[in-house]
């Protein structure tokens, strides 16, 4: 039996691992459990951001690319459409932990920015958390990746 695993993966039939500890991983399209947003992850720099690309558009009054910010507490950016809006920023990836961490999430719905962790658990899943001081009374969200 040994002798065959070993054959296996010294011909490259192995079965293929995901490196877990790969930062790189959480970049790609990813769809709320609720199926009412995507968002797109992805690296800048040394940190990662996500920005919106789709959301449920239940208000047909306007086309979902002519919404804007308008609950922003800075009055110069109330014009700025929700669409391609960063959501997400300031990620960093801490290998020990296997998440990314220090970030900010902001939400459109209340113009609240709050303090963010990011973690893909065991079933591939991402999992948002926003708080505001400590994570544990914070609110988690989840997505699967599209």
């Amino acid at each position: 039996m040994f002798k065959l695993l070993l054959l296996f993966f010294l011909t490259g039939f192995a079965p293929k691992t995901v490196t877990v500890n790969d930062p790189n991983r959480i970049c790609g399209k990813w769809i709320s459990s609720e199926k009412n947003l995507i968002v797109q992850v992805y690296k800048d720099g040394e940190t990662f951001k996500a920005k919106l690309v789709w959301y449920d558009n239940i208000d047909k009054t306007k086309a979902m690319d002519e919404w804007a910010d308008i609950h922003n507490p800075n009055p110069a950016l109330r014009t700025r459409k929700l669409i391609g809006m960063s959501i997400v920023s300031g990620m960093n990836y801490i290998p020990k932990s296997n998440s990314w961490e220090d970030g900010k999430i902001y939400d459109a719905k209340t113009g609240h920015e709050w303090s963010a962790s990011v973690h893909i658990d065991n079933d591939g899943k991402l999992k948002v958390t926003g708080y505001w001081h400590f994570k544990f009374i914070g609110r988690t969200m989840t997505f699967t990746r599209v």
